[in-house]
């Protein structure tokens, strides 16, 4: 069992950025498209129905804050979630929010 306690200053700062990038609807768009596909920009672009220039802006923030990462094939750029625990944290706030 995890022992809970209060979090020290830099850990704080570190799971408010996590959450910022679930705090912006065009990421959470790009997030849930990601969480059962690996896309490049232009599907990715047309899925979510952003422009290709929005949906690299945010694929930029999302792999800066380390929650996407890339897979290129030939000359073809793919993105993915990072890992696991980001699908969980996406799917967990989803089931929180369609919870009657």
């Amino acid at each position: 069992m995890v022992k809970l306690e209060a979090l020290d200053g830099e850990k704080a700062k570190r799971l408010a950025e996590l959450f910022s990038a679930f705090s912006d609807p065009s990421r959470l768009r790009i997030i849930s498209a990601l969480a059962s596909n690996e896309l490049n920009v232009n599907a990715l672009a047309e899925l979510v129905g952003l422009s290709k220039s929005a949906t690299s802006h945010q694929l930029r923030v999302l792999r800066q804050m380390r929650l996407v990462s890339t897979n290129k094939v030939g000359r073809q750029v793919f993105y993915r979630l990072d890992d696991e625990h980001i699908k969980a944290l996406y799917l967990h706030g989803l089931d929180h929010i369609t919870h009657a």
